[in-house]
């Protein structure tokens, strides 16, 4: 399993022993995601998810800011997989 946290939030972005990929998000949503938050998480998470889970991940982040609530929310693309839950 990989496990990367950080942030100005307490954020992770993880890779399971099976390959499935978790991006676990806190704060008051959309107000944490600041332009900084944000250019944090993505850089969080590039160091575990595939440029096809980016791409799926960059969409949850701009659904998110826009005020959208997505609960959890289970994403596949081309086989790829990104599952983002945030906690309030």
């Amino acid at each position: 399993m990989l496990v990367v946290s950080g942030g100005s939030t307490s954020n992770a972005v993880v890779r399971g022993r099976t390959g499935e990929s978790v991006v676990l998000l806190s704060g008051d949503l959309p107000d944490v995601l600041t332009d900084r938050s944000v250019a944090e998480l993505l850089d969080l998470a590039a160091a575990v998810l595939t440029d096809d889970e980016m791409g799926m991940f960059r969409d949850c982040l701009r659904a998110l800011r826009r005020g959208e609530r997505l609960g959890r929310r289970r994403v596949e693309v081309g086989g790829a997989v990104l599952t983002v839950y945030y906690e309030t």
